[in-house]
This record gives structure tokens, C-alpha cells and sequence, in this order.
């Protein structure tokens, strides 16, 4: 039986933002009549037309999937021997490098913002480091300024994941026009997606054509293959998703950003809960709204809280945790060590994401904020 505070439907940390089903059935339509379903078809060029025009981009190019972008943007900028990245991010992260061969050497991360700590990569820095793999976590901008001074004075590449920066800008300025590379995720959890998929904005367009032909099996006009490549394109039928929700996208983040406004004021005076505010000179995205969790403060640790949600049918998301250098395949590297990234430990520790999507109301924000204080008081 059901408590007040019990929602009756499930709630999950994110809700996937869908187009339009009768403006889809016209799509598909379109797509049928051309009988083309991939290989670089009239939708996958218009939306790259449409996304290069609404990120500010130079160069833009689609793909199968985030992690399959990354992949490529490695291949592409001839990366070998250690790239410097976050141990706090998503698997694919970590994994993109793995597969290229490459020894990802974890850095630690700043704990206000969860990015890497751009003051601690150049003691990283070995002759076999050939780039920095940093990462926007939650959105927020990396010291992109900084990174890139140091990679330039170290003659690195600089490839971003920006899984979670779509849209994102810094003093008006994209957020895909620093570093060499940055990638976009697609998939369905994103703000923007196209069910799954991704993208890599470019410095310049030789960066592009070779990614290009590496996602099409290295295939070039003539057919020959100098560079082995893989099949990393976007389908037509994706590609129509993502056009549609493109026109949506800006009204998402509205009420994202609206959603995150109240979590704040209701949290703001919870003791042990601490929540992000906004960062000036920033154009944010919120796509996701997550607390940190001190114990001694709430009364209970984040694990305890997260389970406790669960019976209030609230499904949060410890995210990340655990650290990409606490994974088996990867915890035996000397930059895994717990001395070598005490912050991040710390951090992974007692992160909670909320629920947060366009489809939520202030009052729900409110029911959940009353939760937390709820279990507080009952600890």
C-alpha cells in the first residue's frame, strides 16, 4: 500500500525525450520513398547540415554511437603509447583507449566540479603521453584554456568527451571549438539524441574526411583502403529522429534548467546534502542534477540513501561509481592507485544523481526534496 510520499509510477534518473509520433510516421514515410536506409543518406546529411549550424561548429560529422566516435577520433589523430584522462567518467571513456591500444594514465579530478584537476597533468606527462583525454563531466566545462596551453607546450593532442556537453558554451563560445576533437553522445539518455549515435566536432577538415573514411570501413572514393576502418555510421531512420529533436531541444533544457532551480532551493538548507550551483560564463545544459552525500552530516551514507529511494519507487543513479580505475582491467595500473586519486575516491564515494528529464513538474521535484529530509529525520 501506498504512503503520501510513495509515487504510484516509477521515477527514474532520466526519461528519454521523444519526437513527435505522427511528425515520425512522416519521416519514415520520406525515408521508405527513397528506399535508402544508410550509407551517408539524405537524412543523416541534413541533420549533420542542422547540428553543425546549431552547435557552431566548423566541422561536424555523425556516428554510430559515442563510444564508437571516440574510437575513431583516437584512430584518427594517430594517438599511441598513454593518454592522460578522468578515472571519473563512463566506461567508454576508459575503453575507447583500451581499444586503441592505448594506456589511459588517470588523473584526479577537482572536487568542486568533478573535472579533471588540469593542474595535476603535467606531472603526468611521460615521452610516451601523445594526448589528454579530459572529459565535461555533467556538462560542465573542463579548463579548457589551461588544457589546451599545456598540450600545446607539450605538443599533445587533445580530444574532449563531451558525452554530456551538447549545447554547452563558455563565455558564448561552443564548447566543440577547443581541442582538436570533442565528442557528443546520442544515445537516448542524452538531452539530444538520436536513439543511439553520436558526433566529433574537428579543428580542421582533414581531421574530418579522415574520420569520415574510417567510418566507412576506411573505404575511400576510388575504393581502396589505406587505413583499416570500421562501420561507424548513423542509419537513416536515427538520423530522422535526431532532426526532429533538434526543434525540441532548447525547450528541454528550459525545463531542465527551470527543474534544477527548484531541487536547489529545496535542498539548499538540508544539512549533509550539497548540491551544484550555476557557474558564470557558462551557458549550461542540465543533464543531469546530481548531490553529494556526507554521512556525518545527513545521517546516512549515499548508499544508504540510494536504497532507501528505491521505496519510495524513486530510482537514482550512483553515477560514476565505481571509478573507471577501480574496474578490473584497469586497477592494476600505477595511476589506478588509491594515493594517486584520492579526490576522485572521495568524490565517487558520495555522488547521487536525482531524477531530472522535461517530463518532470516542480511538484515532483518537491515531493523528492521532502523525501530526502524525510529519511534524514528517520535515520
Amino acid at each position: 500500500m501506498l504512503n503520501n510520499d510513495d509515487f504510484s509510477e516509477p521515477v527514474y534518473v532520466t526519461e528519454p525525450l521523444l519526437p513527435d509520433l505522427a511528425e515520425t510516421y512522416s519521416m519514415l514515410e520520406i525515408i521508405w520513398q527513397s528506399r535508402q536506409l544508410s550509407n551517408n543518406g539524405k537524412m543523416v546529411q541534413e541533420l549533420e547540415r542542422k547540428l553543425t549550424a546549431f552547435l557552431g561548429a566548423q566541422y561536424l560529422s555523425v556516428f554510430a554511437n559515442g563510444t564508437n566516435a571516440l574510437q575513431i577520433a583516437c584512430k584518427t589523430l594517430d594517438l599511441s603509447g598513454e593518454v592522460i584522462t578522468t578515472p571519473f567518467t563512463f566506461a567508454a571513456t576508459a575503453n575507447a583507449l583500451a581499444w586503441n591500444h592505448l594506456t589511459p594514465v588517470f588523473c584526479d579530478i577537482e572536487e568542486a566540479t568533478f573535472n579533471i584537476d588540469a593542474d595535476r597533468i603535467e606531472s603526468l606527462i611521460t615521452d610516451k603521453t601523445t594526448a589528454i583525454l579530459p572529459v565535461h563531466v555533467f556538462g560542465h566545462p573542463c579548463e579548457v584554456e589551461k588544457i589546451d596551453r599545456i598540450a600545446a607546450m607539450h605538443n599533445l593532442k587533445v580530444l574532449y568527451d563531451g558525452a554530456h556537453a551538447f549545447g554547452v558554451k563558455i563565455k558564448g563560445k561552443p564548447i566543440g571549438a577547443y581541442g582538436d576533437i570533442t565528442m557528443f553522445s546520442f544515445h537516448a539518455t542524452k538531452i539530444f539524441h538520436t536513439v543511439e549515435g553520436g558526433a566529433l566536432i574537428f579543428r580542421d577538415q582533414d581531421l574530418q574526411q579522415k574520420a569520415k573514411c574510417l567510418r566507412n570501413f576506411g573505404l575511400k572514393e576510388d575504393y581502396s583502403v589505406d587505413e583499416p576502418g570500421i562501420n561507424g555510421k548513423l542509419n537513416e531512420l536515427q538520423a530522422a529522429v535526431g532532426i526532429l529533436l533538434l526543434k525540441e531541444v532548447e525547450a528541454e533544457i528550459a525545463q531542465r534548467k527551470y527543474l534544477t532551480n527548484q531541487y536547489r532551493q529545496v535542498l539548499a538548507d538540508v544539512p549533509g546534502i550539497t548540491v551544484s550551483q550555476e557557474a558564470e560564463e557558462i551557458t549550461a545544459n542540465y543533464p543531469y542534477f546530481v548531490i553529494r552525500v556526507d554521512p556525518t552530516a545527513y545521517g546516512i551514507s549515499r548508499d544508504d540513501l540510494y536504497s532507501r529511494f528505491s521505496s519510495f519507487n524513486i530510482f537514482c543513479r550512483k553515477y560514476f561509481y565505481p571509478l573507471c580505475s577501480n574496474f578490473k582491467c584497469f586497477k592494476g595500473l600505477p595511476s589506478s592507485s588509491a594515493d594517486n586519486l584520492a579526490t576522485a575516491n572521495k568524490v565517487a564515494e558520495s555522488v547521487l544523481a536525482l531524477p531530472l528529464h522535461g517530463r518532470m513538474s516542480a511538484s515532483d521535484v518537491q515531493k523528492i526534496g521532502g523525501i530526502i529530509r524525510k529519511i534524514r529525520k528517520e535515520k
